[in-house]
């Protein structure tokens, strides 16, 4: 290996091994399957590897991601495509949803039922919702990078987050008007 190649995989070592957890919840959140996530994150990082020389941006995140999404999409085309207007959702341990301090026993399992409820409903989200919504609200990301990702305008990931938003305040009143009354 020359000192060049050497640089080149320690650089990729320091910039895109630290993300592997996000890269792989996200795949978590797309795939609803913990194999298939696993598989997922492990090509991902194999393409990424094998064309990390010719990669050149500020944020190394974004273009991991956008790898993710092709591998899935290879694997399944279906999985990304638009919804018809009107359409409804289809039918593991994740990281937690908020980094407040617990305060007592029973606040601590309020907040993991939750937690756990939230990303129910957040999997019961259409494809395109869940990936627009779990990019915006869990990892950070711009409309711009989530555009990116995507591969869709601007506009088109403002509608899908406010539909995705909607759709799950929509399905979190429901379970709670059904709480109340039984």
């Amino acid at each position: 290996m020359t000192e060049a190649d050497q640089r080149e995989s320690e650089r990729f070592h320091r910039l895109a091994l630290p993300l592997l957890d996000e890269v792989y919840t996200f795949a978590r959140y797309l795939t609803r399957n913990a194999d298939e996530a696993e598989d997922a994150a492990q090509e991902t990082y194999l393409r990424a590897l094998r064309y990390f020389s010719g990669f050149s941006g500020d944020s190394i995140k974004p273009w991991l991601f956008t790898i993710l999404r092709n591998v899935l999409r290879s694997r399944d085309p279906r999985r990304f495509e638009p919804l018809p207007e009107g359409d409804a959702g289809e039918g593991g341990t994740l990281e937690p949803l908020w980094g407040e301090p617990e305060s007592d026993p029973e606040t601590t399992m309020a907040r993991a039922d939750d937690a756990r409820v939230l990303r129910e409903l957040v999997g019961r989200l259409p494809a395109v919702y869940r990936e627009a919504l779990v990019l915006k609200e869990f990892n950070d990301f711009s409309y711009r990078q989530i555009a990116e990702v995507t591969g869709v305008p601007i506009g088109t990931v403002m509608s899908r987050l406010a539909r995705a938003r909607e759709e799950l305040q929509t399905a979190w009143f429901a379970l709670e008007k059904k709480a109340k009354t039984t």
